[in-house]
């Protein structure tokens, strides 16, 4: 639930409240800031946009978390201390039509997300595949094992179908056709492939998957925040059985 506030004050708003996890927050000149300035309303009528330029008084950013993962993408609090905001900086020029907003930037950036996703796994099978190759087991490449083989097939397989279901969706939003179930089914599938695709690549490097010496298990630590960021898996398939049903 959105508890970030946003209160007219004359020519300005006043905002109150904490952002959690805003990636690139140490490193950016604005912020876009979703805040509920309707506090008698419940759900999305309530719910406006502002830009915040960094320095206004009133803004700061809480320490850098330390994550598992993607770690050159700073994440942090942000934090509204009675921030002071002119009213014309409200997005879409009226309150009420943030969430709109907000869903329609989300649908975009879910398919960023997928095309990442595809991207990290593909890497993945890459790695996978020359080290199978290399690597040799009873005077044979361990890609001639059945266990092995059968492994890169299926991530092949997996990827190849993430990577068709992103182009559907960025093919639709090319052209500008309705594409929130696409988009949602895109980032959904191609998230939980690459984190798929990054485990059984450790797999396939054994031990050594394990270590730093190869850079496997970076992408096993960093690919999992493809399933929360933009949205978990969990919520994408909210949005996906939620169109589906009302087909």
């Amino acid at each position: 639930s959105l508890r970030t506030t946003a209160v007219r004050d004359g020519d300005h708003y006043v905002l109150n409240g904490t952002k959690r996890f805003i990636t690139n927050a140490p490193e950016a000149s604005i912020f876009t800031v979703m805040a509920r300035t309707d506090q008698t309303k419940k759900g999305a009528g309530a719910i406006s946009a502002f830009i915040v330029e960094a320095g206004t008084p009133g803004l700061s950013l809480g320490k850098i978390d330390k994550k598992m993962g993607q770690k050159g993408a700073h994440t942090c609090d942000v934090i509204f201390d009675n921030c002071r905001v002119p009213a014309e900086n409200i997005i879409g020029g009226k309150e009420g039509v943030g969430f709109k907003t907000a869903m329609k930037v989300l649908d975009k950036g879910r398919i960023n997300i997928a095309a990442i996703s595809v991207g990290v796994a593909e890497r993945m099978l890459e790695d996978a595949l020359r080290y199978a190759c290399e690597r040799k087991q009873f005077g044979k490449p361990i890609a001639e094992f059945q266990a092995i083989a059968f492994k890169l097939a299926d991530m092949a397989t997996r990827i190849e179908a993430a990577e068709l279901l992103t182009q559907l969706a960025g093919d639709l939003k090319d052209r500008h056709q309705p594409m929130t179930t696409q988009g949602a089914m895109a980032k959904y599938y191609a998230s939980e492939v690459a984190t798929w695709a990054s485990n059984e690549a450790v797999q396939i490097f054994g031990g050594y998957g394990y270590t730093k010496d190869f850079p496997v298990e970076k992408f096993y630590r960093d690919s999992k925040l493809c399933t929360i960021g933009e949205g978990t898996s969990e919520i994408q398939k909210v949005v996906i059985s939620r169109n589906v049903l009302r087909e």
